[in-house]
């Protein structure tokens, strides 16, 4: 992971911009998407949540990044072609009361480009809906994004809820709620896999697609 982040500044800055320019010009050079995602935007946004947890940053300057952040994803994905197809579905989706969604966002493009189809639920998605999506749309995998710690709790009440309903359905959890530790939880649970980055997910999806 980089240690100089060239949109960090820009970004506290709400500056869209800038920020915008260093995207553009990265992807001019070719940069792939995931490395964007993950060395450039992910950190900055990881970075920006620290600052504001510390209240060294307003809430104000928080929500601006973000929403800075969450047009980049559209001009980075608009521009990206892929010929990869497949006949698998996921769903992917924050918990209730989560409400970052950015990172579930950039797992969905993941799954997107690989040539699934997804539903993106996106923030604040409330328990009962959840499952009753996963029972309309019968999904191959569903990817539950964490991004506050104390959260956990209610990450374990949805997978107990999944495992009654959907036993076998396979479950992928991320998100920056784990750099605080908790993994251990998902120990409890059958066919539900952490992965901490998109190169992971990435991998996961090409590795076991042809078993879901």
């Amino acid at each position: 992971m980089r240690t100089d982040n060239p949109i960090l500044n820009p970004l506290l800055a709400g500056d869209h911009r800038t920020s915008s320019e260093i995207v553009s010009e990265m992807m001019n050079k070719s940069v792939p998407l995931k490395e964007i995602y993950e060395e450039i935007l992910k950190p900055a946004l990881y970075k920006i949540g620290e600052l504001w947890e510390e209240n060294k940053i307003s809430v104000a300057t928080e929500h601006l990044a973000s929403a800075i952040v969450e047009s980049l994803l559209n001009e980075i994905y608009l521009k990206q072609n892929s010929s990869k197809k497949s006949e698998k579905t996921a769903i992917v989706t924050c918990l209730e009361n989560e409400h970052h969604q950015i990172g579930a966002r950039m797992v969905s493009d993941v799954f997107e480009l690989n040539g699934w189809k997804v539903y993106f639920l996106g923030a604040n998605t409330p328990k009962n809906d959840l499952m009753n999506y996963i029972q309309m749309v019968k999904p191959q995998i569903v990817a539950i994004s964490l991004s506050i710690y104390f959260h956990l709790p209610t990450l374990e009440s949805t997978l107990d809820r999944i495992r009654s309903e959907f036993p076998q359905l396979t479950i992928l959890i991320g998100g920056q709620a784990f750099m605080r530790g908790g993994q251990e939880i998902l120990s409890n649970y059958n066919n539900v896999t952490y992965l901490p980055d998109l190169n992971a997910i990435e991998n996961f999806i090409n590795q076991n697609e042809n078993e879901l």
